[in-house]
């Protein structure tokens, strides 16, 4: 008698840019069929760092099971290649059980490797990347990607002279292979295929989208994010660490050192947020797989889901 053939987990991925209303339709979507989420967010794994990340609410985590929220403390590393494995043992939890999957967020590198896997490039120099570490902390950010540009423009090109850790990345390889990350990538390609994937965007026309993060931000800091911060540095987190360099931290970091005041700072949090959301959008817009809808097409977002969960 021969085995029964081994199925793909069936995964939906739900992504768009911050700000767009994927929290309250992936829970939305999750409770309706019985399934539980797996965040996608490079910035909610951080405990401790809820506002400012825009975690999902209590109650809404209460109503459906989320995982890699609340993973590490803010001072500990964590990577793309620790996210796969975090993600694919829950999604292979989740199929065991039967329970549908939900992939919910916006971190575009973290959804591409975990659908299509992780590039086989070089381990970590930490040697190396503590010098590169201490030039960019020495000559800032800008500096290290002008260095990034003169030696890997195609490299250059890719990562925005915010992202220290991919231009570090970037430098590493070069200097570790010889040879570009972008000429890994193209070989990888990231073709494993580990899950069957229906793929749903939500996006809105550019006014609507900075209304809402406009929105968000007046949300935030009226929800007590000055604070958050202001906890976290008492609590002995630098202002330097990866975290609290992110989005919207920066920038109340700076406002409670008195580099700032906090309407400045939430100007610049409203439009920094703004540039990260075009950004990702380019980021999906890359992925013709992605169905894109309107965040408040729940049912055309169920007409889709349905019939891929029958398998159909």
């Amino acid at each position: 008698m021969e085995d029964a053939p081994v199925t793909k987990p069936r995964v939906i991925v739900l992504v768009g840019p911050t700000g767009v209303g994927k929290t309250e339709m992936g829970v939305r979507m999750a409770g309706r069929w019985g399934g539980q989420i797996v965040s996608a967010d490079s910035m909610q794994v951080y405990r401790r760092m809820d506002i400012g990340t825009a975690k999902p609410p209590a109650d809404l985590r209460a109503r459906v099971p989320h995982h890699l929220i609340d993973v590490v403390d803010p001072d500990e590393p964590f990577d793309v290649s620790r996210y796969v494995a975090l993600a694919r043992d829950a999604v292979a939890g989740l199929h065991r059980r039967g329970t549908p999957v939900f992939v919910v967020g916006g971190t575009g590198l973290y959804v591409r490797a975990l659908l299509g896997g992780l590039i086989d490039g070089p381990g970590a120099d930490e040697n190396l990347r503590q010098a590169l570490r201490e030039e960019m902390n020495r000559w800032g950010k800008a500096r290290l990607h002008e260095k990034l540009r003169i030696r890997d423009e195609r490299a250059a090109a890719q990562i925005h002279p915010s992202d220290g850790v991919r231009i570090i990345r970037a430098l590493e390889v070069l200097e570790l292979t010889g040879r570009s990350i972008v000429e890994h990538q193209r070989e990888h390609r990231f073709l494993e295929r580990p899950y069957e994937v229906l793929k749903i965007g939500l996006a809105l026309d550019r006014v609507r989208l900075r209304e809402r993060i406009a929105a968000r931000t007046e949300r935030m800091i009226a929800a007590g994010f000055v604070e958050e911060v202001r906890t976290l540095i008492g609590m002995g987190y630098d202002g330097s660490l990866k975290p609290m360099q992110s989005l919207g931290y920066r920038h109340l970091v700076a406002c409670l050192a008195g580099k700032a005041d906090l309407a400045g700072a939430a100007a610049l949090i409203e439009r920094d947020t703004y540039r990260y959301a075009k950004r990702q959008m380019t980021w999906f817009a890359a992925d013709p797989e992605i169905t894109w809808l309107d965040p408040d097409a729940y049912d055309a977002a169920a007409s889709r889901i349905d019939p891929f969960l029958e398998g159909s």
